[in-house]
């Protein structure tokens, strides 16, 4: 099953249109994948406090499709992807009741926390990555077949 993460859109969310500010939808992009990496089973505390290894995000984009208000139930859909030793892709698909609003990607490479040079993903970042993507790949794959019939 296909990582997901809800989250409804608070005032504080909003810009002076009323509307999801564009940096935020990133910001709650973040709190899923955040949610993910503890939904499988990696510590978050020490994941982010003291890591030998970190993760920082070196690109991201969002395309907003629709706008997000203030009372919107969000969902936050994962589909993470190994780009090659040290690198990993993250594709975030966000709905309001089953309709896409937007859609983001954000790039993190592997580096040495403390040289702060690239290094290979460990294997609990590879485990996850390799779980996530098998999970995506289901979710697809059973979609494809009840649109076929």
């Amino acid at each position: 099953m296909i990582f997901t993460y809800q989250r409804t859109v608070r005032f504080q969310d909003t810009d002076a249109a009323g509307v999801v500010y564009f940096a935020h939808t990133l910001s709650m992009c973040h709190e899923a994948y955040e949610e993910s990496l503890q939904h499988s089973g990696i510590n978050i505390k020490t994941f982010f406090t003291h890591p030998n290894v970190a993760f920082p995000i070196v690109h991201a984009n969002v395309d907003f499709l629709r706008p997000m208000y203030c009372g919107d139930n969000l969902m936050i859909s994962l589909i993470p992807q190994k780009i090659n030793v040290d690198k990993f892709d993250i594709t975030y698909l966000i709905t309001v009741a089953e309709v896409i609003v937007a859609k983001a990607v954000t790039r993190h490479v592997c580096i040495d926390a403390n040289s702060k040079i690239k290094r290979e993903l460990p294997d609990e970042m590879i485990s996850w990555l390799e779980t996530n993507r098998r999970d995506a790949e289901g979710a697809e794959r059973r979609k494809s077949r009840e649109e076929i019939m």
